[in-house]
């Protein structure tokens, strides 16, 4: 290993020890409307991270990660939907305040157009008895009252008491006017609150079923949020129980990866001084990169491990070929990498470049033959440590993997 790169994974462990103390990573924050696609992306990185785990591992690391990407979002709709049952609780009893005012308002008005009509029926009663006594001949009484007059001064004293019962008798009938009249008003004021109060308690009643069904979300939204809590930890507990033979599959891992890089390099030391034809390589497979070259760090067993390729996703059975003109120098299985292929291309001055491909669902070439570029080689496959139909698709020198995006069209197409 060149002292660069001992360097560099150094420094990464001593990052980790220095601040990663819990096997599980912290839920980021909410991303409202992505959800789905965050908690997606988070399980294909815990896929790719545990190509090497046991089927278990990975099972638990997929639970958790959708578990952890979807928390936060949960946990903001708990909190939002406790707001929201304090919001409408607290409209609910502004609203039936607001209620019992107005129906105390409309028991007020009430009242007082129950006292108008009392009013008025007392003086229809009175205008009742005046009409009666017209009508029973209490206005001749009258006319004998001026005709008994003895003279005219007893005659002016009778008319006077005649036009004071007269007024008397026009005053009742006015009060019935007016009695009428207070009435009708109370009475539309009356209407008026009456429909404020009905409306008021409408609203009441539409402000506490708001309530509930405010509380009945933030019930479910608790629910859920406890539902994914508990998944975390039974995630948790099996990654924890599978923590032995993972960390295993990680030394056999970081073993056959010694093993290729050492065969390689023998095989670059001895293939003589064939140059490398030039150009670009070839884009081996059409797809899409799923995964990048570079050390991944797993969270679940705080394991450092260097992922030696470019990972391109497509449908399994689709066409492998050859990135560039050269010799197969071994295809067959290699443990984690499952049917594995690798070809030397020459050397670039003075290193020797070798490509492989991993994964295969079958090997269409064997060692010695000579490949042109664009040669169909093998067949995408998930076979050795993958989680799905994939090329891991290598680019070496001597042996050391480099990153392939560096060697490959600039559009991986």
């Amino acid at each position: 290993m060149c002292p660069k790169r001992r360097h560099r994974r150094k420094y990464a462990l001593t990052a980790f020890l220095a601040g990663l103390l819990l096997i599980a990573p912290h839920p980021a924050q909410a991303d409202p409307g992505n959800d789905s696609d965050r908690a997606g992306q988070a399980v294909q990185r815990a896929e790719a991270v545990l190509e090497h785990a046991t089927d278990l591992a990975r099972a638990a690391a997929r639970r958790l990660e959708a578990a952890t990407a979807a928390m936060p979002a949960a946990q903001k709709k708990v909190a939002t939907s406790r707001g929201a049952v304090a919001a409408a609780l607290a409209a609910a009893k502004s609203a039936s305040r607001r209620a019992t005012t107005a129906r105390a308002a409309y028991d007020q008005v009430a009242a007082r157009f129950d006292q108008a009509q009392v009013r008025v029926d007392d003086a229809r009663e009175r205008v009742d008895e005046i009409a009666t006594a017209s009508y029973m001949g209490s206005n001749f009484a009258r006319l004998n009252v001026l005709v008994d007059a003895s003279g005219p001064a007893d005659m002016m004293d009778r008319l006077g008491i005649v036009e004071q019962i007269m007024h008397s008798q026009q005053q009742d009938v006015d009060t019935l006017l007016v009695a009428r009249r207070q009435a009708r008003t109370e009475q539309d004021r009356a209407g008026l609150a009456k429909r404020a109060a009905e409306q008021a308690e409408t609203e009441a009643r539409d402000r506490l079923t708001a309530a509930r069904s405010a509380q009945a979300a933030a019930e479910r939204a608790r629910l859920a949020l406890q539902k994914l809590t508990q998944t975390r930890f039974a995630a948790l507990k099996v990654a924890n129980a599978q923590r032995s033979v993972v960390l295993a599959r990680y030394e056999a891992a970081k073993a056959e990866e010694a093993r290729i890089e050492a065969a390689l390099r023998g095989y670059s030391l001895k293939s003589g001084d064939v140059k490398y034809g030039g150009g670009r390589l070839l884009m081996p497979v059409t797809g899409w990169k799923s995964s990048d070259f570079g050390e991944r760090y797993d969270p679940y067993y705080r394991v450092w491990q260097l992922h030696a390729g470019m990972d391109i996703a497509a449908g399994g059975g689709s066409p492998i070929r050859a990135a560039a003109f050269g010799r197969v120098i071994r295809a067959g299985w290699a443990g984690g990498y499952g049917n594995y292929t690798c070809i030397s291309h020459g050397r670039i001055n003075g290193v020797g470049l070798q490509t492989c491909y991993g994964h295969q669902s079958a090997i269409l070439v064997h060692v010695g033959e000579y490949v042109r570029r664009g040669e169909v080689i093998g067949r995408v496959g998930t076979t050795g440590a993958s989680t799905g139909n994939h090329l891991h698709f290598e680019t070496r020198f001597d042996g050391e993997p480099r990153d392939p995006v560096n060697y490959l069209p600039p559009c991986l197409c």
